[in-house]
């Protein structure tokens, strides 16, 4: 995942595409940051951790630009968009809502889950098989629901 970040950006560079240029540097150090963080530990870092990464980086821009919109600020919101887009073509495609649910009851019935005491064990399944593929955030939702 890395090095296809790294190669998009040299030819963003080439092509001179400026808020992609910025996106994936921004991603890049979001990642290099990552690392640094966790040099004391014994874990290097895997593509599933890059991708939720530049998940949780599109999570703020959606909550930036909802910010700008409501300030009247279309110029700042449309840029954290772009960005927003930047971002995406490196996701891997993200599960729809009823496939969320498919996926949150198939888990529960594996895990024969009963109460909100596992749900700690349904989310962690998920984010195991999905990494990168789920709203988390709304797939936590669901969880919560089916398991209430």
């Amino acid at each position: 995942m890395r090095s296809k970040l790294s190669a998009a950006l040299k030819e963003a560079l080439k092509a001179k595409e400026t808020v992609k240029v910025s996106t994936l540097r921004l991603i890049l150090a979001a990642v290099k940051d990552r690392e640094i963080a966790m040099r004391g530990e014994d874990k290097t870092l895997g593509d599933e951790d890059i991708l939720l990464i530049m998940q949780k980086m599109i999570r703020q821009r959606q909550e930036s630009s909802e910010v700008y919109e409501k300030a009247g600020r279309r110029d700042l919101a449309e840029q954290e968009r772009a960005e927003i887009a930047v971002i995406e073509q490196f996701l891997p495609v993200q599960m729809g809502g009823e496939e969320i649910r498919t996926a949150c009851k198939t888990v529960i019935s594996e895990l024969d889950a009963a109460g909100l005491k596992d749900m700690g064990r349904v989310m962690n399944t998920l984010k195991e098989r999905y990494a990168g593929q789920m709203d988390f955030k709304e797939a936590s939702a669901c969880v919560k629901e089916f398991l209430q």
